[in-house]
């Protein structure tokens, strides 16, 4: 019965089989980077990193807010590793990507909230993938200008930021 019963379901339902999926997760783990597809949980995951795709997901992996909406774990944040905007880079780089996606976690502990961090990485990734395209998807920064600024100043193809609220906002 169960036989007959996967044979009646439509198509969209059906996962495909996706390939070079394992090939993107060992290059990420080799640079030890982060994605917003594996911490958020992604359902599109093997659809994108077949292709590949991916979002990476810069400041640790450890959110200092508990958005109702979100998957990333909330906790006491991890130090900032100074060496992480390189290795986004390279990952990128050996993934083959000519648009990088960058984005975080929410880090209200620290004073730019990030956004050095932010600028050091669209850097890196620019020295190592000279014509990729980046994109930046950034938290709040609790409205400070000044970390805007310092973002924008590292020249980003695409600057975004999720909004995240209820449709009569």
């Amino acid at each position: 019965m169960n036989g007959e019963f996967a044979l009646r379901l439509p198509e969209w339902i059906k996962t495909k089989g996706f390939s070079g999926i394992h090939d993107i997760k060992q290059i990420l783990r080799s640079y030890r980077v982060s994605t917003v597809c594996e911490e958020a949980r992604c359902p599109n995951i093997g659809e994108c990193y077949s292709r590949p795709v991916a979002t990476f997901m810069i400041l640790g992996s450890k959110c200092t807010r508990n958005c109702g909406f979100c998957s990333v774990e909330s906790s006491r944040p991890e130090l900032l590793d100074p060496e992480e905007p390189e290795r986004v880079a390279l990952a990128a780089k050996e993934m083959g990507l000519k648009y990088v996606v960058i984005t975080s976690v929410t880090r209200d502990d620290l004073p730019d909230g990030g956004a050095g961090h932010f600028a050091q990485t669209v850097y890196a990734v620019r020295r190592h993938i000279k014509d990729a395209k980046v994109e930046v998807l950034t938290p709040d920064f609790k409205g400070d200008l000044g970390a805007i600024i310092a973002v924008m100043d590292s020249r980003p193809d695409v600057y975004g930021h999720n909004v995240e609220t209820v449709p009569r906002l």
